[in-house]
């Protein structure tokens, strides 16, 4: 079994530091109350409050990574990080009140001056350290060298000087023996070990993008291994701005993920709530529209209100997509002999401006977009979300190369960036390619709130799209 030592790099003085100023913001906002208002909030019930409110401060930068001595100090990262967690014990302090039924933080104007009072001293304080923290200084400081490529070295030092590591890199040394070219060059790797003994080396930082160099990397190890030499590997092999990386573990083992979709747990499970939430409250609101599209569908054409029909969602997951039927009974049936007309510029999509499948009351729901209203049922049960790419054909998908293969990572969406960009303009099935892409390499809460708002406004204006 390997040894634990998940807490190498959490600075554990930056902790007991935020609790203590923390209970310090307690006695100043108990003091300034008591001498103006003359309300004695110290040593009173309100305590345990007010210590909740800093344990989930000091929880909520711990899991922002504040207190990891790896993190760069750039004011404004450090500025939003210490905002992030006073948001989260604040709100959790309020909410705090409904659970328990103890509602007195609402009845004390302490809290008020407590709130305040903490903020700006956590952050002051927060300042101060990060400060101290980012000026290296020689005590105890670590001797260490970088192995890697040349045009690397100086990015990589300039992000270690804004860390807070106490380390001073002595050189560079490359995997490559005809490299030489370099004011701070000390060698190659076939000579780290007299580098390692001429020049007191501490630790080891290993860059590498290229898997040629995996095996060399595993005699690098080796070496530090058995000369007791501290190893830091650079995990940046497949380095893309477009692929998000981070560290975690299974069991003993390290992990290192790279993934190209910036939805992780939390935001997935916002995704999801807004889902659910804004699809029950358009169920609710439109199911007088849907009752009577559903009459007058039956009265204009023989067949089933609803049409359903098979569709690729996440990650090739196979689904029944809902909607209210605009197309003649074997609208399925006579679509091989229209693909002949099909607009777009191959078959990996089908779209043809006055379809003679289309009934008359087919025309005007696909107009307004009302034959889309039962996917609402979709993002209900998971398959879909109100915002995502458009779902696909299993005849599409099988004509799919691995490029198009990435707008099903995410899930298809009712709307999406296509739609509100012009999708009646666009017949490059590579340009709806390019419009998906850029929505799951960009994605955001607000990206989809925006999306939704263009949508009504298309909709509404019925502009490019419906």
């Amino acid at each position: 079994m390997g040894r634990k030592n998940s807490g190498a790099n959490t600075n554990v003085i930056y902790i007991l530091s935020d609790i203590f100023f923390g209970l310090l913001s307690y006695i100043i906002a108990a003091t300034i109350n008591y001498i103006f208002l003359n309300e004695n909030a110290l040593f009173t019930e309100v305590w345990a409050i007010s210590a909740s409110i800093i344990a989930v401060y000091v929880i909520s930068s711990k899991e922002s990574r504040v207190y990891n001595m790896t993190t760069f100090f750039y004011a404004d990262r450090f500025f939003l990080l210490i905002s992030k967690s006073y948001v989260i014990s604040l709100v959790i302090s309020i909410l705090l009140p409904y659970l328990t039924r103890d509602r007195r933080i609402f009845e004390n104007s302490f809290f008020l001056l407590f709130f305040a009072t903490i903020y700006y001293v956590m952050l002051f304080i927060s300042t101060m350290i990060n400060r101290a923290l980012s000026k290296k200084t020689s005590f105890m400081a670590q001797r260490a060298i970088m192995i890697g490529e040349t045009n690397e070295y100086n990015k990589f030092i300039s992000f270690l000087n804004k860390g807070g590591l106490n380390t001073k890199i002595l050189g560079f040394v490359s995997f490559d023996p005809s490299v030489c070219a370099h004011d701070n060059y000390l060698g190659n790797v076939n000579d780290l070990v007299d580098i390692i003994q001429k020049n007191t080396v501490d630790q080891v930082f290993i860059m590498s993008k290229h898997e040629e160099n995996i095996d060399t990397i595993q005699e690098i190890m080796d070496i530090c291994r058995v000369m007791g030499v501290t190893t830091r590997l650079i995990l940046n092999m497949y380095n893309s701005s477009a692929v998000g990386r981070y560290v975690s573990s299974i069991g003993t083992y390290p992990v290192m993920t790279y993934h190209a979709v910036t939805l992780n747990m939390s935001t997935r499970i916002l995704k999801r709530i807004i889902d659910v939430l804004g699809s029950l409250i358009l169920l609710i609101v439109s199911s007088p529209i849907i009752l009577i599209t559903a009459i007058a569908i039956k009265l204009d054409s023989k067949g089933p209100v609803f049409f359903k029909q098979k569709r690729v969602g996440k990650n090739g997951r196979i689904f029944y997509m809902y909607k209210l039927r605009s197309m003649c009974n074997d609208a399925e049936a006579k679509k091989k002999e229209l693909l002949k007309n099909n607009q777009m510029a191959n078959d990996l999509m089908f779209k043809m401006s006055d379809d003679p499948r289309i009934t008359k009351v087919g025309k005007f729901i696909r107009k307004t977009s009302i034959d889309e209203l039962p996917q609402l049922f979709n993002v209900l049960k998971g398959d879909m979300s109100l915002v995502g790419t458009r779902p696909p054909t299993i005849d599409e998908v099988k004509q799919y190369d691995k490029r198009h293969w990435k707008r099903l990572v995410i899930w298809p969406g009712i709307t999406g960036n296509w739609q509100v960009n012009g999708r009646s303009k666009i017949t490059d099935f590579e340009k709806v390619v390019d419009l998906d892409v850029d929505y799951i390499d960009n994605w955001s809460i607000w990206l989809d709130i925006k999306i939704l708002l263009k949508t009504v406004k298309t909709v509404l204006f019925k502009n490019d799209a419906y």
